[in-house]
């Protein structure tokens, strides 16, 4: 999975959208439950490293997968929503954007 660059992009979109529900989970814990910081302070530093780790592999496989400036975009903003990099692989896996072996830009 960690030999194409498709493959690190679906482990990292996968990643986002667990420490997504990680964090979710915590703040409905702090918020709702026992007002308890313990999963917002693991979640928190574990989804903005995960978020960063996202946005950097977006960027690393723009070229190997000749993503269009919009597909490229909307990989970025998929980040920002809970589970939307998952919308957004699903979407792409779909579309043959991340078929590598593809030739026409997409």
């Amino acid at each position: 999975m960690l030999t194409t660059a498709a493959g690190r992009f679906r482990l990292l979109a996968l990643a986002e959208a667990v420490s997504w529900a990680g964090l979710l989970i915590g703040m409905f814990v702090k918020y709702v439950v026992v007002h308890d910081e313990i999963g917002v302070r693991i979640f928190g530093p574990v989804h903005g490293a995960v978020f960063v780790g996202y946005v950097v592999v977006t960027l690393l496989v723009r070229g190997p997968l000749r993503w269009t400036s919009g597909t490229f975009v909307l990989a970025l903003v998929a980040g920002v929503p809970p589970f939307g990099t998952v919308l957004f692989e699903r979407w792409a896996t779909r579309t043959g954007r991340l078929d590598e072996t593809a030739t026409a830009s997409r």
